[in-house]
């Protein structure tokens, strides 16, 4: 009973069909109409025939139709799964530059830090301070420095920008019997670098000025650079090392230096700059009698300057 009221109205039509076509049948049959009986027998396997050929090709569409999902199943899980090892690939290759270039990265920091470690090792073993040192900002750049003032023996040293490495410079001009003259546009620094000068005992050899910035024209532009009067005893200058105005004054800061200073340098005079070197070439291009020694490194010769004027 429970089938019978789960079949939709059409099979129920077709099973009354078929059971009155049955009745018939057997009545027939019983009444000894047998022609009629074999006709209605007839017509009803014909009936079922045709209702098995339907039932036949309905499961046959639906098999078609079951196979072209299972096809559309396949092609989208082929596609995904290629989508997914293209992307697994591109995440392995960028991966791959992204370990090395932090790698390279590392190991270019490791090697900086390696190359600063034996500067500061190399720098305490040519000088022996009476108190504690200040840190080295830039040791390989401080070493190269000192190195220069060993063999090169200046007397006289002008600094522009006083800070860390003002001790060193003068516990180095100390060992070769030269003097230094420190430049610093702020008083509190310029203050701070005296006391660190009389705690190493260096305040014979070594002198900070405070010198403000003040406007100075250079041909069409005006530039903010260290009051000139803090320069009005300062000549024969043997070593130059320029260190500021800090860039952050203004562009261009470090570039009036040669301009205003070259009159007051030796006839033989270093000049060495401790970082924004993009002026060395203009400084290179406009100064007569000065070329380049190294990275950091210029040399000024006066001899060259007025025999390039003599021709």
């Amino acid at each position: 009973m429970r089938r019978l009221r789960r079949l939709t109205r059409r099979q129920a039509i077709l099973a009354a069909g078929a059971c009155l076509l049955c009745a018939a049948v057997g009545a027939a049959a019983l009444t000894g109409n047998v022609t009629v009986a074999l006709t209605l027998l007839a017509i009803f396997f014909t009936v079922l025939f045709g209702g098995l050929l339907l039932i036949a090709r309905r499961i046959s569409g639906l098999a078609r139709a079951q196979r072209r999902q299972q096809h559309d199943v396949r092609a989208v899980l082929d596609q995904t799964q290629r989508r997914l090892l293209g992307a697994m690939e591109e995440l392995l290759l960028h991966s791959g530059d992204r370990h090395r270039e932090l790698t390279g990265a590392l190991a270019g920091q490791m090697s900086a830090h390696t190359r600063d470690i034996e500067a500061i090792v190399q720098l305490f073993q040519r000088v022996t301070p009476r108190a504690p040192m200040p840190p080295a900002a830039a040791p390989a750049e401080l070493l190269e420095l000192l190195h220069l003032i060993r063999t090169r023996k200046p007397r006289f040293a002008l600094e522009l920008g006083s800070g860390q490495s003002t001790v060193w410079l003068a516990y180095a001009l100390e060992q070769v019997g030269g003097r230094l003259v420190s430049l610093h546009h702020d008083s509190g620094a310029a203050e701070s670098a005296r006391a660190a000068l009389a705690t190493h005992a260096l305040v014979p050899v070594a002198e900070v000025r405070e010198a403000p910035l003040r406007p100075v024209p250079i041909g069409e532009r005006t530039f903010a650079w260290y009051d000139l009067e803090s320069l009005a005893d300062v000549h024969d200058v043997d070593l130059l090392v320029i260190g500021g105005p800090p860039g952050t004054t203004g562009p261009d800061a470090r570039f009036p230096a040669m301009a205003l200073l070259e009159e007051r340098l030796a006839d033989a005079a270093a000049v060495f700059v401790a970082d924004e070197r993009d002026v060395l070439g203009r400084w290179l291009e406009t100064t007569e009698g000065l070329t380049r020694e190294g990275e950091a490194l210029l040399s000024y010769r006066r001899v060259v300057r007025q025999l390039s004027r003599l021709q």
